[in-house]
C-alpha cells in the first residue's frame, strides 16, 4: 500500500521537516501524481525565508512536479493511472498541504497538467510547469502583452517583443512561447548565456552589460511592430534598461513583469504584474503543451541541475536557490 511523506514548512527560517502525510484525495478535476522529480523556484526560497503568502502552517511548498498519475478525480477523462505527466501544484493558492509539490504524492489540477512522451525524463520535465504558466500569463492575456496563443504550426506575425532576463527559467520559456506564437523575440541576458538564449529561440541576443544595449535594442526594432517588454527580472537593473527603451521607441506599448513595475514608465505604456497561477493558463495546457513536447517544438529549458535525491535534499536545494542560479533550474529526484 502506498504511503506518503512531505517536506513540511513549520516556521520561517527553520529547516523543512520530513514527516508522514496522507495520500492526497483528488478533487473532481484533479489528479494525484506520484512525484519522481520536483523543481525549486525562487518563490520557494522567498516563502521559506520570509513566510510570505503562507495561508496555513504547516505548509508544503513547491510548484513543479513530474511523475506518474496515481489517482484521478471523478470528472477527469484525459488522464489515467500510470500516465507520465508534468504539472503545477497549487498549494501556493489553496493553502492545503496535499496541494504542495514538495512531497512524494501531490494533488494537482488536471487542466494545469500535460502528458509526457517517453523520450522526456522526469527531471527534465520538472523545469516546465511554473515557467510555462508565468510566461503564458505575461504574454497571452489581453491585459498583458496580448500575443496570440501559441500553436504547433504557427505562422510569423508582425509583432516584436523584448524579453529581459531571457536566460532565466521564466525568461527562456517566454522566449520559447513567444516564438511559438509567431512573434519576433529579442532576448536580453548576460553575454555568457547568449547561445542559450538563441537556443531558446530568440532572433537576437543582447548583453545587458553592454553600454550600447539600449541603442542596439531600439535599432533592432521596427516601431510599428513593437508590442512591449516581458521583464522576467523586475529589479532596479532591469528598470534602467527597459524604461529608456520605451522612451526611445515611443507610442503605445505594454510592459509585463514578475515583480515590481518602475514608477517612471512612460504614460503610454500599460503595465501588468504577473501571477503565474490560475485558470487563465488552462488554454495553453489544453491545446499546446503536450503536442509541442511530443514534436519537440517545446524544449525542456533551462536544463536541470539535479542537486539531490529524496525529500531530505530539498532544504539544501532551497538554500542554494537563495544564492541565485543562471541558465539552469534546480531539481530534486524522488
Amino acid at each position: 500500500m502506498a504511503s506518503n511523506k512531505a517536506a513540511f514548512f513549520d516556521k520561517t527560517g527553520i529547516p523543512l521537516r520530513i514527516g508522514d502525510a496522507p495520500i492526497p484525495q483528488p478533487g473532481p478535476d484533479d489528479i494525484v501524481v506520484k512525484n519522481y522529480a520536483v523543481a525549486i523556484n525562487p518563490v520557494d526560497f522567498y516563502q521559506w525565508s520570509t513566510g510570505a503568502m503562507i495561508k496555513n502552517y504547516p505548509a508544503v511548498l513547491g510548484h513543479d512536479v513530474a511523475g506518474e498519475v496515481y489517482d484521478v478525480g471523478s470528472s477527469v477523462t484525459k488522464f489515467k493511472k500510470g500516465d507520465r505527466v508534468a504539472g503545477q501544484a497549487w498549494g501556493f493558492k489553496t493553502g492545503q498541504p496535499q496541494d504542495g509539490a514538495f512531497a512524494l504524492y501531490s494533488n494537482i489540477p488536471s487542466k494545469n497538467s500535460a502528458s509526457l512522451p517517453e523520450s522526456i525524463a522526469f527531471k527534465d520535465a520538472a523545469v516546465l510547469p511554473l515557467a510555462i504558466d508565468t510566461a503564458a500569463t505575461g504574454l497571452f492575456l489581453a491585459e498583458s502583452l496580448d500575443l496570440p496563443w501559441p500553436e504547433e504550426n504557427s505562422k510569423p506575425i508582425e509583432k516584436t517583443i523584448i524579453v529581459y532576463g531571457a536566460s532565466s527559467s521564466v525568461g527562456s520559456m517566454a522566449v520559447q512561447l513567444a516564438k511559438a506564437a509567431g512573434a519576433r523575440v529579442i532576448g536580453v541576458a548576460s553575454k555568457v548565456n547568449a547561445d542559450f538564449v538563441k537556443e531558446a529561440g530568440a532572433d537576437l541576443a543582447l548583453d545587458y552589460r553592454d553600454p550600447n544595449v539600449i541603442e542596439d535594442a531600439v535599432k533592432s526594432i521596427d516601431k510599428s511592430s513593437f508590442v512591449g517588454i516581458y521583464d522576467a527580472i523586475g529589479n532596479e537593473a532591469s528598470h534602467k534598461i527597459v524604461v529608456p527603451i520605451f522612451e526611445r521607441i515611443g507610442g503605445k506599448s505594454r510592459y509585463a513583469t514578475t515583480r515590481a513595475t518602475p514608477d517612471n514608465l512612460p504614460k503610454d505604456v500599460s503595465r501588468y504584474r504577473i501571477v503565474g497561477m490560475g485558470e487563465h493558463v488552462f488554454p495553453i495546457w489544453k491545446t499546446f503543451v503536450a503536442d509541442a513536447l511530443q514534436s519537440g517544438k517545446l524544449k525542456c529549458l533551462p536544463r536541470p541541475e539535479v542537486v539531490g535525491t529524496g525529500l531530505e535534499s530539498l532544504q539544501t536545494g532551497v538554500e542554494r536557490m537563495g544564492k541565485g542560479v543562471s541558465a539552469t533550474k534546480l531539481v530534486i529526484e524522488l
